[in-house]
């Protein structure tokens, strides 16, 4: 049985930092694209970042380029959320993902994607 967990969430000033982690089990983590969502109060989930299983290949949300960092330790079963220069708006529950395909490709639709961690909050005050 798959499992993701999510660490790293908290409350922070807008312009700080986190690092958000999410540990597999359960799979051959290093055969699957990774992908990190996320859901606001009363907004539907939205993608945020996905890696594919080499980690060379990586696609960011245009909310988020420049300020997040997705990255992947196939050695430690790991898949990491860096993000910087936090606004207000990226307040949400932020959750990982893996798809239903092992494979070569990533994604970044919420569909392609078989199992969810349980979520991270992060909070941003201004």
């Amino acid at each position: 049985q798959v499992h993701l967990i999510e660490s790293g969430g908290g409350l922070v000033l807008a312009g700080g930092s986190l690092r958000l982690s999410c540990a597999a089990s359960g799979l051959t983590f290093s055969s699957y694209a990774m992908g990190w969502f996320r859901q606001a109060p009363g907004k539907e989930r939205e993608f945020v970042a996905t890696i594919s299983r080499s980690g060379g290949s990586i696609s960011y949300a245009d909310s988020v380029k420049g300020r997040f960092t997705i990255s992947r330790d196939n050695a430690k079963n790991t898949v990491y959320l860096r993000m910087n220069s936090l606004k207000p708006e990226d307040t949400a529950v932020y959750y990982c993902a893996a798809p239903r395909y092992s494979g070569s490709s990533y994604y970044t639709s919420a569909d392609e994607y078989r199992v969810w961690g349980q979520g991270t909050q992060v909070t941003v005050s201004s």
